[in-house]
């Protein structure tokens, strides 16, 4: 474990409106990316941080800056290919914005200094695929972008992270999953969701990953999933279960969707925080498997949106389960730095850390 320093976090505690509708999106907002849901084990709500005025670019100073929403299908950066995860006449379930178009919009505060986008309203699910430049490893990773299921972060969490991975020799594979999916409350607590939109296209394209390997040029045997935040959940999810919630549909479904690593970066909802302060014990949704695959955890403890305790207790569940688990703790760093290099430490260090870190396991 590698801790830079330590700094108390407290988190808000809201309560997450339950109804989506085109105008809340435009509020979208980052202490870090998107912004996340209130409830006992997740985070806070949807929400505004305080403007603060001019950082110089890659400034780690976040400045509020004007939303803006368009109706239209989110296109990938060059080189990127964008694929249906399913076909078009196979009925999938619908986010809660329904039959409502896909959207494309900015968020709010800047991060290092500039603008973030999202895709929302997303009712079929994509994985956008991007191919090494050079050498190929025959490694793949698989891009779990936050947006606290709200939205998606496309290029803050997912572009920008495919840029870094194709560089490193690894096919990179971006998902674009079905939101906007609030979690619901029961008995004045928040808990997620019987069936996990995002989980379902996550696993899907994992198979489809693993069916098709020798088409994209990957070994079926080295494809992992990094995730950021909300993405850092389903990473979470796909590393210990293979229970499908959707009817198989071919061949990719018979695949496993556990992935052979995960990178998980300011994760949150795993946390039951109606226990005291530091019991660490994970929420009741939350099962750990002992096949869950080599896990190396990335968090800030100055975090405001996500406590420290959230990917505190993860590791320590896996290490219990004799899961191997690596954990890269900083002082400063905040919440949804993406790649954007700013004056924290983290923001700079963190992909070096995961090269490091791949290189031990084989993969790079």
């Amino acid at each position: 474990m590698l801790i830079a320093g330590e700094v108390t976090v407290q988190l808000d505690e809201m309560t997450a409106p339950r109804r989506l509708i085109a105008p809340l999106l435009l509020a979208i907002c980052l202490s870090g990316a998107a912004c996340h849901q209130a409830g006992p084990a997740g985070e806070p709500d949807l929400g505004e941080r305080a403007s603060q005025p001019g950082p110089a670019a890659g400034s780690s100073v976040r400045v509020e800056v004007p939303k803006v929403e368009r109706e239209g299908v989110w296109q990938p950066t060059a080189g990127g290919t964008q694929i249906p995860l399913w076909p078009a006449n196979v009925p999938l379930a619908k986010p809660d914005s329904g039959d409502q178009p896909e959207a494309t919009g900015n968020g709010s505060p800047t991060v290092g200094g500039r603008r973030w986008h999202w895709a929302s309203y997303v009712t079929r699910p994509t994985m956008t695929i991007y191919r090494p430049k050079g050498r190929n490893t025959g490694a793949a990773m698989m891009v779990l972008p936050g947006g606290g299921f709200h939205a998606v972060a496309t290029d803050l969490e997912g572009t920008e992270i495919c840029d870094w991975v194709i560089r490193q020799g690894m096919t990179c594979v971006m998902l674009k999953y079905r939101t906007p999916q609030v979690w619901p409350r029961v008995n004045g607590r928040q808990r997620r969701p019987d069936v996990l939109l995002g989980l379902e296209d996550a696993q899907r394209a994992m198979g489809l990953l693993r069916e098709q390997a020798d088409e994209y040029g990957i070994d079926p045997r080295k494809i992992g999933v990094i995730g950021f935040s909300a993405g850092a959940y389903l990473a979470i999810n796909m590393s210990n279960t293979e229970a499908r919630t959707y009817p198989l549909t071919d061949a990719a479904d018979r695949e496993s969707p556990r992935p052979d690593f995960a990178i998980v970066a300011y994760t949150a909802r795993v946390l039951d925080t109606s226990r005291r302060r530091n019991e660490l014990e994970l929420a009741p949704w939350v099962t750990i498997s002992p096949n869950a695959p080599p896990t190396l955890i990335i968090h800030a403890m100055d975090d405001p949106v996500d406590d420290i305790r959230q990917p505190m207790a993860y590791a320590l569940a896996l290490n219990d389960a004799g899961v191997p688990v690596d954990m890269r703790l900083y002082a400063r760093g905040g919440h949804a730095f993406g790649l954007r290099p700013t004056a924290d430490p983290i923001t700079r260090e963190w992909p070096g850390q995961v090269e490091q870190w791949l290189g031990s396991l084989g993969v790079l």
